[in-house]
């Protein structure tokens, strides 16, 4: 995962004590003593002035630039590409990954460390396997900044926590289209909400249904089966009842053992779940995998703003997602794993009635508040520019 870790590199280029106010770019910054205090020990020798700032803004969101020459110049105009290492900056990083510190999340954000020094970041990477613990954290402000799944990221960002919004997005180039849209400086408003900001959204696979009997391929009999469902997301646990199957409540790292042992006989996983999780337990002998996305997963790398002024945010966000090929190759080669014999080939006429099953969900639950609007809207862009033809492109309900 190529530059996982640029989360952090932007915040030795600009001062966290320099705080932007509001979610938009401002000029003219008026700063306070205590900020200019503050940014006048980091950067030593170097005088402050609302001008610096704004030339540096002017710099973040440069197009025109690469994003290693805007870090570069940014640093050189700051002074902080000299700072002496024992005035370094530090920040902590959190970061959820099931299988703890010897993870590939983990490690691979653990080997970015060398390059963030070379920017004159100090970064604590702390490893987390219970996701609930870790958004506390972050909460209590123990974490500068933590790695989650977008279903948990919702609480801080509706708008990207709609990304995972079920069947929105189709396939993988649907992600990939709306991931360039994200990281788009003109987006760069949406990408804060309240206390927050997004740092960095990256795909985490097309999630698939795994069910322990393959005669479990339609929605209809999936009624008085059980369903693990997200404990902290009621809705999920509605939409399982809805359809007659009964939920059952866990945390993502309880799911998959619940789905091997028996406990449940349907669970909602990416493929490379399969091998890292051995849900193949639970499909044998007589389970499968459906053969249709139920929604594109993401991983979302949320900061406190108070670390992470929105300028320094979108830096982080167009350089991370320089990861995106290398994420998804090996995305790709996991899903390779999952032998042919799994797969459950569902009808074309089944998979066009999904479409307007998932389509009603989307509409209600963006209705009940859970959904944010534009993010569906933008989807439903996506989808109606790879597949005009689409009913919905010629009389749009997103």
């Amino acid at each position: 995962m190529k530059r996982i870790a640029v989360w952090g590199l932007g915040l030795c280029l600009m001062f966290s004590a320099a705080l932007v106010q509001g979610s938009q770019r401002q000029t003219g910054p008026v700063l306070t003593d205590e900020q200019k205090q503050a940014l006048q020990q980091l950067a030593p020798g170097v005088e402050i002035t609302p001008e610096l700032i704004e030339l540096m803004q002017d710099i973040t969101y440069n197009p025109d630039m690469s994003i290693d020459a805007r870090l570069r110049a940014i640093g050189r105009l700051s002074g902080l590409d000299r700072l002496p290492e024992d005035q370094r900056m530090s920040t902590t990083i959190c970061i959820w990954d099931p299988a703890g510190r010897a993870g590939p999340i983990f490690t691979a954000a653990e080997e970015q460390r060398i390059r963030a020094a070379e920017y004159g970041l100090q970064i604590n990477m702390v490893p987390y396997t219970n996701e609930s613990v870790m958004v506390d954290e972050l909460l209590s402000a123990r974490c500068d900044a933590a790695l989650m799944t977008g279903l948990r990221a919702r609480q801080f960002n509706k708008f990207t926590g709609t990304v995972d919004a079920i069947g929105a997005l189709p396939t993988d180039e649907h992600m990939r289209i709306l991931l360039e849209v994200l990281k788009h400086p003109r987006n760069a408003g949406r990408m804060v909400d309240g206390e927050y900001v997004v740092l960095g959204v990256f795909p985490a696979g097309a999630a698939h249904i795994f069910v322990n009997d393959r005669e479990i391929n339609t929605l209809g009999k999936a009624a008085g089966k059980r369903v693990v469902v997200l404990d902290y997301d009621p809705m999920q646990a509605q939409m399982v009842a809805g359809l007659g199957a009964t939920p059952v409540q866990a945390d993502i790292t309880r799911a998959p053992g619940m789905f091997n042992n028996g406990v449940v006989d349907v669970l909602a996983a990416p493929l490379v779940a399969y091998e890292a999780l051995e849900l193949y337990r639970g499909l044998d002998p007589d389970g499968g995998i459906i053969d249709y996305p139920l929604t594109q997963l993401s991983m979302q790398l949320i900061g406190r703003r108070a670390k992470f002024p929105n300028e320094i945010a979108q830096l982080i966000r167009e350089a991370t997602h320089e990861a995106y090929d290398d994420i998804m190759a090996f995305l790709n080669r996991e899903a390779e794993r999952v032998p042919a014999k799994w797969w459950i080939n569902i009808p074309e006429k089944d998979r066009q009635e999904y479409e307007v099953m998932m389509e009603d969900a989307r509409v209600e639950l963006r209705n009940l508040g859970y959904y944010h609007g534009d993010m569906l809207t933008l989807q439903r862009r996506i989808r109606c520019r790879l597949e005009p033809d689409r009913s919905e492109c010629a009389e749009p309900r997103e």
